[in-house]
């Protein structure tokens, strides 16, 4: 029997309008149905995809709150209530609780945090606090913390605590942590057949704003055996997938997904600044690198891009713009 949380958990993109400084309740509504019907098992909202860092308190409760109503028990929600205090991380998740989480994903305390005993005392209160279940989330490149073999294995010893999101991109650490014990979610996006063929319970995946589809039938070639299949369709998806975590056009993670999300027909806004929209050049070669998808692949009659005398006013302009001009309430 599979666990609560499994399969295909798409770390979703925050919808924004086209200055990318309103959450646009309309876009966050679609792009919700779109993933539930292409068949994904689970959503993050306020993942690191979900620009977590850039949202205020009262937009991660917005995106929280009116996702949490939208998906209405369909699937299963995710959300971050990551903090830097204990106090904080325990108000936040429980208010997530609240609204209709089904768990919470919660990083170690980052930015000067504690060493080890800190990070354990920070989950020991946290899970005793709590009642949804946990998922630790490690991805000691972003928050400086690295939930390591031996510390997830006394993690596993908290009640409620008995998921975790291994995002070093390290396939021989994920053998090991799926070893140990509890539900392995993998977060290294060009692992992820590899990862579900060494017993990862499931994905917090990016990419799958952009190709749910793909995804979901990647898990189920790996859950009936057909790895050949799997590395089949993982063949066509893994331009798009090596594209989004490096290139050499300068387009950071979330740059690329998003922008590619709009470009096969999920309209979900750009990122917000500093994170700069993608070049021309960049965005032609992240449409070759999405030519190969079987369902959601793109074509230059579909793809829409500004020619580049526009987009050289439009860049000066949103830069000098978004910002600095949000408007309150």
């Amino acid at each position: 029997m599979s666990p609560l949380l499994h399969g295909v958990c798409a770390a979703m993109s925050s919808p924004f309008d086209d200055t990318g400084e309103r959450l646009d309740d309309g876009r966050l509504r679609d792009h919700i149905e779109s993933l539930i019907d292409a068949g994904v098992h689970g959503l993050v909202l306020c993942a690191g995809t979900g620009e977590f860092a850039f949202l205020s308190d009262e937009e991660r409760d917005r995106m929280i709150g009116l996702g949490c109503e939208i998906v209405d028990g369909r699937v299963p929600v995710i959300a971050q209530t990551s903090a830097i205090t204990t106090t904080d991380a325990i108000e936040r998740t429980r208010k997530a609780a609240d609204m209709g989480a089904s768990a919470a994903m919660v990083l170690p305390p980052y930015f000067e945090g504690p060493f080890e005993r800190g990070v354990m005392f920070h989950y020991e209160k946290l899970a005793q606090a709590i009642d949804i279940p946990i998922v630790l989330y490690n991805i000691p490149a972003a928050s400086g913390v690295d939930i390591n073999p031996d510390m997830y294995r006394q993690l596993l010893a908290m009640e409620n605590i008995d998921y975790i999101k291994e995002s070093t991109g390290d396939l021989i650490r994920l053998q090991k942590v799926v070893g140990i014990g509890g539900h392995v979610l993998a977060g290294a996006d060009p692992l992820a057949p590899y990862a579900a063929m060494a017993g990862a319970a499931g994905w917090i995946w990016g990419a799958a704003n952009v190709m749910p589809h793909e995804c979901v039938m990647l898990w189920d070639l790996v859950q009936k055996g057909d790895h050949q299949g799997a590395l089949d369709l993982w063949a066509k998806m893994l331009p798009a997938n090596m594209f989004f975590w490096e290139n050499n056009v300068d387009a950071e993670y979330n740059s690329c997904v998003k922008t590619a999300t709009n470009m096969v027909g999920r309209p979900v806004g750009p990122c917000r600044r500093p994170v700069m929209p993608m070049t021309r050049q960049g965005r032609l070669a992240l449409q070759t690198a999405l030519s190969t998808l079987p369902v959601n692949g793109t074509n230059r009659d579909t793809l829409v891009f500004r020619e580049w005398d526009d987009e050289k006013d439009w860049l000066v302009q949103m830069t000098h713009t978004s910002g600095v001009s949000r408007t309150k309430g």
